[in-house]
Parts: structure tokens; C-alpha cells; sequence
């Protein structure tokens, strides 16, 4: 019998094959998640020139939620990584889901940047 691989390795391969068709451009640059089981993770990044623009996860101390799993934690994140985009000039992305399911907090950090004036 085969093994299985683990369900990070199988993320892991999604992500490769999301990846070969998503790119960030400096025009449009790529919004990509990564969660935990303790926090979330989101960056903004230009593929091209190999840059992190932006960057924030619960981890920040600008975050205002009291626990850092959950969606209302993903929602904060949404919200300050677009602000921080449009800081810095940013209003349209390429969203990467980093091989998770669109839903739950994936889909939270999606949804509260779109609130917050990210365009995708």
C-alpha cells in the first residue's frame, strides 16, 4: 500500500501548482496567506524583483484581538495588511490562498482586505 503524504506535504504540492500559474508583479503584486494552528500570516509581494512590500500577521503589535487563532483575528489581519497597502501605494493584488480551502480564515483575511480597499 502507497503512503499517504501529510497534510502539510499535500498543501505544500497545491501551493506548487497554484504558484505556476500566480504571479506578483510590481504593478500587481501577489497577496499571499499562511496560517497556523496559533496565527495567521499574510504578505504582499512582488515576484519579479523578489521583495516583501508588506507584511502583518497577529503577531503585530497593531493587532487589537485578544486571542490570535479564529476569524476575528483573520479579519484584523485583512484589514491591517490592506491599510498598509494603501499606505505604501498598493490597490490591486493577485490573491494566493497558499494551497488552503478558500474558507474560514483564509477566506476572513480575503474579505476584510476587499473591505478595507484591496482590489481582487
Amino acid at each position: 500500500m502507497l503512503n499517504k503524504p501529510n497534510k502539510n506535504e499535500a498543501r505544500r504540492k497545491r501551493h506548487q501548482r497554484i504558484r505556476q500559474r500566480l504571479t506578483g508583479t510590481s504593478e500587481r503584486p501577489r497577496l499571499c496567506v499562511f496560517r497556523s494552528n496559533k496565527h495567521i500570516y499574510a504578505q504582499i509581494v512582488d515576484d519579479v524583483a523578489g521583495n516583501t512590500l508588506v507584511a502583518a500577521s497577529t503577531l503585530d503589535e497593531e493587532s487589537t484581538v485578544e486571542k490570535s487563532w479564529g476569524c476575528d483575528a483573520a479579519k484584523s489581519v485583512g484589514a491591517l495588511i490592506a491599510k498598509r497597502a494603501s499606505a505604501k501605494g498598493i490597490s490591486s493584488v493577485v490573491f494566493d490562498r497558499g494551497g488552503y480551502i478558500y474558507h474560514g480564515r483564509v477566506a476572513a483575511v480575503a474579505d476584510a482586505a476587499r473591505e478595507a480597499g484591496l482590489i481582487f
